[in-house]
């Protein structure tokens, strides 16, 4: 009885072994997929409407398709930021969209308005510190998104016209098509100078970033 109970676990360990393995196999092709793609649709990474923090000539180029509807974007915020800051002068972040919650697309358009009016960050960070208030996504409320947007010092009345705008659409569409074309499935998705994360976290992207500034410094 004891040996079969040994065996058995022994086959356990085995198959469980033999997962893991395929797992991490995995993995790295669907990364190796990724950057290929990454790399033959290079200009579909940046796009001149990108909203860019930090210096715009910096040699390290993050680009993050983002969701101001996603739970997850507003927890890796703070470490986008503490990055910039350990790296003030090496590192870029480009922000593309990816509205896939609903609502998301009024407050990407309400975010290129403030971009306008040359508030972006502030009201990108009011909107993602509200983030639990509109959007929730069984029942969405971007609207309540405006107010927030007022309370940092948006001119609401200029916005909600600018938002209207034909061009606001076209980058919006532009970033789907892009998002689509480059296999992103999820937000936050990070490339950092083209490269895609080993795997998703925060050390992950920092091991990354902090790699590619080296490289540029030799």
């Amino acid at each position: 009885m004891n040996r079969r109970k040994l065996a058995v676990a022994g086959i356990l360990v085995a198959v469980a072994a033999a997962f893991a393995a395929g797992a991490v196999v995995y993995q790295r092709k669907t990364r190796e997929a990724t950057d290929a793609k990454a790399a033959t649709e290079s200009s579909r990474l940046v796009r001149m409407h990108s909203p860019v923090l930090g210096p715009v000539d910096a040699p390290v180029t993050v680009v993050e398709f983002f969701d101001p509807a996603c739970e997850s974007c507003r927890a890796f915020y703070p470490y986008v930021k503490e990055l910039m800051a350990r790296h003030p002068r090496d590192v870029r972040v480009v922000l593309r969209y990816a509205p896939l919650h609903p609502g998301s697309d009024v407050v990407i358009k309400l975010l290129e308005a403030a971009k306008r009016q040359g508030k972006y960050v502030p009201v990108l960070e009011a909107v993602l510190e509200a983030q639990p208030q509109w959007a929730n996504h069984a029942r969405p409320q971007p609207t309540l998104a405006f107010d927030v947007a007022k309370g940092v010092g948006l001119d609401m009345e200029r916005a909600t016209a600018d938002m209207q705008r034909p061009e606001m659409q076209a980058l919006l569409q532009q970033d789907v098509d892009d998002l689509k074309a480059l296999q992103v499935k999820g937000t936050p998705t990070f490339f950092v100078n083209g490269r895609s994360l080993p795997s998703f976290g925060p050390d992950q992207l920092a091991a990354l970033v902090a790699e590619e500034a080296a490289k540029a410094k030799r």
